[in-house]
């Protein structure tokens, strides 16, 4: 029996919700919900995913877990941020493609905000003893994060044996062999697909649910009142989704081409980006070697190594990681500043990165999300996607160990032998410091239920007050 509501990761309390309590909320009041969404969406895309869950399914009861999980499959198809996609994705189901907007572009904007600051602290101080320690802790924490967050999305996602398996061969895959995400991607809806024609007992429907959520969510209220029409597949409408998000994207870009001409940086930045956002899949770590090779050897935007110091940046704000880009759009731009003073043109070229990078998200998502909806009752398709989702629970565990190994080792080698391909860390060079925060934010969130705001917090303090006493060593 419970003494009291149940905390959330967030800190908030959770109010058990059922059915006769879940009410169609304005476009204003769902407009403060996704902007609390995107101010606490930290931890990468497993704690945002988490989150999500935690305050769309558990706590308002907006969406099912069976029907998220189907938008979730769609979504990590996607190349770009998984977890904006999916907040566009539901959004949209329940105001249109106001609303779509609305919950793509809040969960975006606090952390392109943050992320921009935080650009220029680095430009102008190249991350100062005092800054670096701030986010000591935080880099910690963070860890702390997805270690938890991984666990949450594994309960929900692998309901099967045979999906456990996926994810494990997935893991195994890329952390052992570098094997390209978009082939294990691809295995994995191949080996669903198939597999639940051959053995169809091996892919069970989805009965995963919040533990205070039945199915009758407002989602599924509106659909059987027939409120969701503007989810019903439609040539015209898809055409003219193309034509209005298309010219938005391609126009503001094509327009600064004509203006300043290809040798810009601005737009260099805005094709390279382009390119990116639709040709990369896996998230920022997919990304990252891709952009870094670019940024560095071709285009000189950025040192060697800088690219690691972006990525910490975006794994300590809110938002999704691919904001990464932003740091490296705005270290170009300032770096090559033209006409412009250097920090009026960093921030110039980091809103160009962040029109070229998410602008095709909202695309991908008006476009696909009512055929999508569509293929909710097919099972072959919904096997493909839950076995894809299983890999994809393998992938961010191996970006956690990624992530882990560089944030608990100062030394790692990257080893290939043969077909072997992976990174092993010199034991000598664990560090104490950031394995004990780490251990204290993962006590934080799973075992005293501190929070993720509070959590951050206290380990950014505490890694402060270490570096401190070592005198920012």
């Amino acid at each position: 029996m419970r003494n009291g509501p149940e905390l959330s990761p967030t800190g908030a309390p959770q109010t058990p919700i059922g059915p006769s309590s879940i009410e169609a909320p304005t476009l204003r009041e769902a407009i403060g919900v996704w902007a609390r969404i995107g101010v606490l969406s930290f931890g990468g895309p497993a704690g945002q995913i988490a989150l999500m869950h935690e305050e769309l399914v558990e706590r308002r009861a907006w969406i099912d877990s069976e029907r998220f999980l189907h938008a979730l499959n769609y979504c990590m198809l996607l190349p770009g941020p998984e977890a904006q996609q999916l907040a566009t994705y539901i959004g949209f189901l329940i105001h249109g493609t106001p609303g779509g907007l609305a919950a793509g572009l809040l969960f975006v904007l606090p952390g392109a905000l943050l992320m921009g600051v935080l650009s220029a602290l680095y430009a102008v101080f190249h991350m100062a003893p005092a800054v670096a320690a701030l986010f000591f802790g935080l880099k910690a924490a963070v860890f702390a994060v997805v270690l938890e967050a991984v666990l949450r999305i594994g309960k929900r996602a692998l309901r099967s044996r045979v999906l456990v398996a996926v994810a494990g061969l997935a893991f195994v895959a890329l952390f052992f062999f570098a094997i390209p995400f978009p082939f294990v991607v691809l295995a994995a809806g191949a080996f669903g697909f198939i597999g639940s024609r051959v053995a169809p007992w091996t892919f069970p429907p989805s009965s995963v649910r919040g533990p205070e959520t039945t199915q009758d969510s407002l989602v599924s209220r509106m659909a059987a009142a027939g409120e969701l029409k503007h989810t019903t597949p439609s040539a015209r409408r898809a055409l003219y989704t193309l034509l209005v998000f298309g010219t938005a994207w391609a126009l503001p870009l094509a327009c600064l081409r004509l203006a300043l001409g290809p040798a810009s940086v601005y737009v260099r930045e805005g094709i390279f980006f382009s390119q990116a956002a639709v040709l990369t899949f896996g998230g920022a770590y997919a990304v990252l070697a891709y952009v870094a090779q670019a940024a560095v050897d071709e285009f000189h935007w950025l040192a060697p190594g800088e690219m690691l110091d972006g990525l910490g940046l975006a794994e300590t704000t809110p938002g999704p990681l691919i904001l990464v880009l932003q740091f490296v759009g705005f270290l170009g731009a300032y770096r090559d500043p033209g006409t412009l003073p250097p920090l009026l043109a960093g921030f110039f070229g980091s809103f160009v990165t962040l029109w070229a990078t998410f602008a095709p998200c909202f695309l991908m998502i008006f476009i696909g999300a009512p055929y999508i909806e569509l293929l909710r009752g097919h099972r072959s398709i919904n096997a493909a996607l839950a076995s894809i989702t299983a890999a994809v629970v393998g992938v961010i565990l191996n970006l956690g160990v990624w992530f882990g190994l560089h944030v608990l080792f100062r030394s790692v080698t990257e080893i290939q032998l043969g077909p072997l391909h992976m990174l092993a860390p010199s034991l000598a060079s664990i560090d104490l410091g950031a394995s004990t925060l780490a251990a204290i934010a993962l006590l934080c969130l799973t075992r005293f239920k501190l929070g993720l705001p509070k959590t951050l917090a206290l380990s950014s303090t505490l890694g402060f007050a270490m570096k401190l006493l070592l005198g920012f060593s």
